[in-house]
């Protein structure tokens, strides 16, 4: 499940990677250093996104049909694959945080009662 390395960080839950790819893709196409940056910003350092990770995640959603790639050029004058959202992966973002929401909504139900039955 959830290990946290040293320096605060927590490793990210089986099937998470794929939902925050396509969250950070609804601001626009990124390359995949930007996409694990923004990640990795937008929680306040807490997640890591390793290459090793990355790229095949993303090649697994542009298999699916979630998003599109073109080569384009970075800020830094680079050669860059920039990824897309496309309308499926729209819809699958949509199914993907629903999902996550009760995954959420179970562990905190589990978790509540234990909290109130330590106060007793």
């Amino acid at each position: 499940m959830a290990k946290q390395p040293s320096g605060g960080r927590i490793e990210l839950v089986y099937g998470s990677l794929d939902m925050l790819i396509l969250r950070t893709l609804r601001w626009g196409p990124t390359h995949g250093h930007g996409i694990a940056k923004s990640i990795e910003r937008l929680s306040e350092e807490t997640l890591k996104v390793e290459h090793g990770s990355l790229y095949p995640a993303l090649q697994r959603l542009q298999q699916e049909g979630w998003i599109s790639a073109d080569w384009g050029v970075s800020k830094n004058k680079q050669r860059a694959k920039y990824y897309r959202l496309t309308a499926a992966g729209r819809r699958q973002l949509v199914a993907e945080t629903s999902r996550w929401d009760r995954f959420v909504r179970a562990i905190t139900g589990v978790l509540r009662p234990a909290q109130s039955e330590e106060g007793q």
